[in-house]
């Protein structure tokens, strides 16, 4: 059997729900994008793909063995952007502030194992980030404006959250959005 799977950090409610109000805000403004679900949000350290039972296993192992190398830390949710041109965005984003260097000191670790233990490491460089939505046409030009000055004010509240944890996940893509299951939670902390 193969399952879809990706590592990430999940979101705790108080995260989800300072989304949540800001997903509101912005569907008001763009009523022709499809937002994600906010409980469906996370921040993707390693996307896998499609992986057979041993794959998965070795996969987890790697996690398991990368948690410890990061102590829990802290981040909020702060500000806005787009992947891709601005006249034409691909992606709208939400990004993360706080201990950010102990995210990137967290991924770079789980990127360490999942190299040693066989998988390809992702060549781009690591950005942080929460899909909010993903643009499947082009806006319309009205829509795009409206885009264009929530980026440039966006006023999104830099809400604290605890990291403890990363996550095995498995992603299930259905209609109208995908499945997120965690399949392992893998706890933080120093190594002794």
């Amino acid at each position: 059997m193969l399952t879809r799977t990706f590592i990430a950090v999940e979101l705790p409610g108080v995260a989800r729900a300072a989304l949540q109000a800001h997903i509101a805000r912005l569907s008001r403004a763009l009523p022709r994008v499809r937002f994600q679900p906010p409980d469906s949000l996370h921040l993707t350290l390693a996307f896998l793909g499609e992986l057979d039972d041993e794959q998965l296993a070795t996969a987890t192992q790697a996690a398991v063995a990368a948690a410890p190398a990061v102590s829990p830390f802290t981040l909020t949710v702060a500000g806005l952007g787009v992947f891709g041109p601005p006249s034409a965005p691909r992606v709208l984003w939400c990004g993360v502030g706080g201990d950010v260097p102990a995210l990137l000191r967290l991924q770079a670790a789980l990127a360490d194992q999942l190299d040693a233990a066989g998988f390809p490491r992702e060549q781009r460089p690591f950005a942080p980030h929460l899909t909010l939505a993903r643009f499947k046409q082009p806006l319309d030009p009205a829509a795009l404006q409206r885009l264009l000055g929530i980026l440039a004010n966006p006023s999104v509240a830099k809400t604290p959250f605890a990291v403890d944890s990363l996550s095995v996940m498995q992603s299930e893509l259905l209609r109208p959005a995908a499945r997120y299951t965690r399949l392992r939670a893998c706890p933080l902390g120093a190594r002794s």
